[in-house]
């Protein structure tokens, strides 16, 4: 019954939202490359520790924050020609600095006792400023983490988002991190993706959400995400040549995320280097450049960061530029039928074998030994008939293939569902709903021995 009622309270609460001329999703990933450059803002209970990973059973009272002034954040973030901001409303420790009705970890329960989510929307729109939210899916606090992951997380994780969603107007973007990751091991079958996907968009249609998720999947496809992301500190670095996805790099002013006691007589990064070798670079590859920012422990912005900042808007204008994206395909959301099934192949060239076709792991692969002319690779479902509608097989870095045959096992035979060229990186097919147990790849033409990193197939709701 209370699940219910939320999603009741849900639906009324954001008629108004959905009630807005929806955009196609190749719009709303245009608009969000067009904002060019934003300001991240991680501010949360590590703030008060000295660490960018607090203590899950940090006391709420540390936070406390007893300047904070939202307004020069934002005031700062329109100096340097910023146009969004994005706060970090739940870091991995699970302290929410809203005021929520889900968890007593909350900002209402500290000295603080204001919602900082709220004065932080309010600060930005008025400076006419886009609003994004950061939300962590792992959560030491309510020990959300592999192992211990209940039904009773999965409903946290949607009435948290549920609240931000309805109760502080349009969200442009929702960036979520520590899922599927490989430092975290949250899969996205333990907090189902597709769920809280569409979750997301029942609320906010133009909401685009955005998983931090590149250290595990390739840039050459939109993998559970709307928009392709990049973190340059963990050594995630954008094709600036080949990239034609919409796409975000992030990268702190400072020497880490959150705010340090030596961060107001520490260098920050060279504003010339955040123009010239990230902003501009970046806007030209369909790429949304985010600046971290680290509010101190009285809810300010340092002074040696404003003074950064100031002259990245006097170096930095903001002009238009032509940049425009054709022919992203839609992100693949739905849960891999394929993955860790049984598998079988032709001969495979040494250790390189099928079962690291389907593992959930693109950094092993198989590859075809070089002597078999028509190579193939099957992947058995299940052994009654399952429905999909999409396949998707990826590649490693360049095309070994371009003429394949699909095929399905459907009562007894093999039925084609492709044949012909595809010279993409990542394969992917859609198709109108079939039945089968199994899903095999032949590969008539090869330009050097061929390399599948993963094979999927997927029933994709419609």
């Amino acid at each position: 019954m209370k699940k219910n009622l939320l999603f009741l309270l849900a639906f009324v609460l954001s008629f108004s939202l959905i009630a807005q001329e929806r955009k196609s999703l190749l719009e709303l990933q245009q608009d969000f490359i067009d904002l060019k450059f934003g300001m991240f803002i991680h501010f949360n209970i590590p703030t008060f520790m000295n660490q960018d990973w607090a203590d899950p059973d940090a006391s709420p009272s540390l936070f406390n924050p007893q300047k904070m002034d939202c307004s020069q954040w934002a005031e700062t973030a329109k100096k340097a020609n910023m146009t969004y901001g994005c706060l970090t409303t739940k870091h991995h420790s699970g302290f929410c600095i809203w005021n929520t009705e889900t968890t007593d970890y909350n900002v209402m329960n500290s000295p603080f006792g204001k919602d900082v989510v709220k004065e932080y929307v309010d600060a930005f729109r008025l400076q006419g400023l886009e609003v994004m939210l950061y939300y962590s899916i792992l959560d030491t606090h309510h020990k959300l983490r592999p192992g211990f992951i209940t039904k009773e997380h999965v409903e946290l994780v949607k009435k948290q988002l549920v609240e931000l969603l309805t109760n502080y107007g349009e969200i442009k973007a929702l960036i979520i991190d520590g899922w599927d990751a490989p430092w975290s091991r949250i899969s996205y079958d333990d907090i189902p993706f597709e769920d809280i996907y569409y979750l997301v968009k029942s609320i906010q249609p133009n909401c685009l959400i955005m998983d931090l998720n590149a250290a595990k999947y390739p840039g050459e496809a939109l993998f559970y995400t709307d928009i392709k992301s990049y973190e340059q500190g963990a050594g995630q670095h954008i094709s600036k040549e080949r990239n034609c996805l919409p796409a975000l790099s992030c990268l702190p002013i400072n020497s880490s995320w959150f705010w340090k006691s030596d961060f107001p007589n520490s260098e920050v990064k060279s504003p010339e280097e955040i123009v010239n070798e990230n902003i501009i670079p970046l806007n030209n590859s369909y790429c949304n450049f985010i600046l971290n920012v680290a509010p101190n422990r009285d809810g300010l912005i340092d002074q040696n960061v404003i003074e950064a900042l100031e002259e990245i808007g006097k170096l930095w204008r903001n002009n238009p530029i032509d940049n425009k994206l054709v022919g992203v395909k839609s992100p693949i959301i739905s849960y891999n039928m394929a993955k860790n099934k049984p598998i079988n192949s032709s001969w495979s060239n040494d250790m390189h074998i099928m079962d690291f076709a389907n593992d959930d792991n693109f950094n092993s692969a198989w590859i075809s030994n070089e002597t078999i002319s028509q190579p193939w690779l099957e992947v058995e479902l299940a052994i009654r008939e399952q429905a999909f509608n999409m396949i998707t097989i990826a590649q490693r870095g360049h095309n070994t293939f371009s003429n394949y045959k699909l095929e399905y096992w459907h009562n007894n035979n093999w039925i084609t569902l492709f044949e012909g060229d595809n010279k993409d990186i990542i394969k992917i097919h859609r198709f109108p709903k079939v039945w089968g147990s199994k899903v095999r790849i032949i590969i008539n033409k090869q330009h050097t021995p061929p390399v599948i990193t993963e094979f999927g197939v997927y029933a994709e709701r419609l």
